[in-house]
């Protein structure tokens, strides 16, 4: 239970909440122009972002990206998508027609849903109304797009499913264990946000950043960024889809506009985590807490600071992609569990002390004996590691057997030769004695 004294001071160094009277008084029609504006915003950045990905590609490969439709190719991904609409809608004979036909959808509402909550911008006149450039928002609204977000693996889950065929349902069981591992790390990564801006509000943590990011909290930032790959199946964690195993994975009885969902549902997740990482951990539409550029923090200026974040965020999406080789299912899970997990926890603790001791410590030299108590404890244990030699010798044991019990030219019965000494072949290293003349 907190003393007098320590709620006293919790109560004057904690941040206020952020004013949220603000929204929902805007005029319907106004509401209406923010979401419109969000979803062609949504459509346009995915447009933009499959063309950028081949472009970006192909240039590190040193090859030609797409130059033929429209200025340098821009408008290759306009042309994709209708020739996606124009073609042969099938559906397998032992689907299940209506969920096989829903999972698409379901797959893409949630990516635009989230949305809803991010800030791209302070606020602003629109047609003599004063109002935020934001569509809503919300006391908990990082809950909100971990709740929405979560939400599109039914759409992957009951396409696999539905679709009567093995390699899709397989693709379905990866994508779900796949959301719930990465998942939790992912909200492990924001505690220590929570902890410093005080608040669960987009807007609250945007405003919270003026002087510095969040992402000098770099452990937390590093951790979100691996899990975000994670969870929108993207190169190296892209195994729902492994084509080397699984064909096309969850989607691959799709085709003509279904599959089109899928392929916009993909590209908008990129969209929507890219955004929650430039809200949480980049200042959101704040400019750079440099001096020269604070003053263009005003008016419509800050959407381009926003939309700047979310492309160098694109970027690394597309440079993972380009460089990463895809990682074993088994691997991927370790990794998960048994790494961001484990480090997300050890984080959260940490920060959590930290902030205690920024609030409440009066004498300080206890927090200091303890710190430096735990850093000798972990350092000797990584320089002393009692378990190496265990696992040196345990190896070697298994090189050895494996060695004794490998095949062996002794073992095999050699016809005898023309004279009948019976003796067996010289054989010299890389050669085989049955395939010799």
């Amino acid at each position: 239970m907190i003393g007098p004294t320590a709620a006293t001071v919790l109560a004057a160094t904690a941040p206020a909440d952020p004013d949220l009277t603000g929204f929902g008084r805007d005029p319907f029609w106004l509401t209406l122009i923010k979401a419109v504006a969000v979803f062609a915003f949504l459509l346009l950045m995915t447009l933009f972002a499959i063309v950028f990905e081949r472009k970006v590609v192909a240039k590190m490969q040193q090859r030609v990206g797409p130059n033929r439709v429209g200025p340098k190719g821009w408008l290759q991904s306009l042309a994709d998508g209708v020739k996606l609409m124009l073609k042969e809608d099938i559906i397998p004979v032992l689907a299940d027609k209506p969920v096989f036909i829903l999972a698409p959808i379901i797959s893409a509402v949630p990516a635009f849903l989230a949305f809803a909550v991010i800030p791209f911008g302070p606020e602003v006149s629109i047609f003599g109304h004063h109002t935020t450039l934001q569509l809503a928002d919300l006391p908990v609204g990082i809950l909100y797009v971990l709740a929405v977000t979560s939400l599109g693996v039914y759409g992957i889950v009951l396409s696999g499913w539905s679709s009567g065929s093995t390699y899709p349902l397989l693709g379905a069981l990866r994508s779900a264990a796949q959301l719930i591992s990465y998942e939790v790390a992912r909200s492990l990564s924001f505690i220590s946000v929570f902890i410093y801006s005080g608040t669960l509000s987009t807007s609250g943590i945007v405003e919270r950043q003026h002087g510095w990011w969040y992402i000098a909290l770099v452990p937390s930032f590093v951790i979100y960024c691996i899990a975000m790959v994670g969870e929108t199946n993207r190169t190296p964690f892209d195994l729902p889809e492994a084509e080397g195993e699984l064909v096309g994975g969850f989607h691959t009885e799709y085709s003509s506009i279904k599959f089109a969902f899928f392929f916009l549902a993909e590209y908008i997740n990129m969209v929507t985590v890219s955004a929650v990482a430039t809200t949480m951990f980049l200042g959101g539409w704040q400019p750079p807490p440099i001096p020269f550029f604070s003053h263009f923090d005003t008016g419509w200026f800050p959407i381009i600071w926003f939309v700047l974040k979310l492309l160098a965020f694109l970027f690394f999406f597309v440079w993972l992609r380009g460089t990463l080789p895809r990682l074993r299912y088994d691997q991927f899970m370790s990794f998960g569990w048994k790494v961001l997990i484990p480090v997300g926890l050890v984080w959260v603790l940490f920060m959590a002390t930290v902030r205690a001791y920024d609030l409440f410590a009066t004498d300080r030299s206890p927090w200091w004996w303890s710190f430096g108590v735990i850093i000798g404890v972990l350092l000797i244990v990584a320089l002393v590691d009692p378990g190496h030699k265990k696992r040196y010798e345990a190896a070697e044991a298994a090189e050895e057997e494996k060695i004794a019990n490998a095949p062996s030219l002794d073992r095999i019965p050699w016809p005898p030769h023309a004279d009948g000494a019976g003796e067996r072949p010289a054989v010299t290293a890389g050669t085989n004695p049955r395939q010799e003349n």
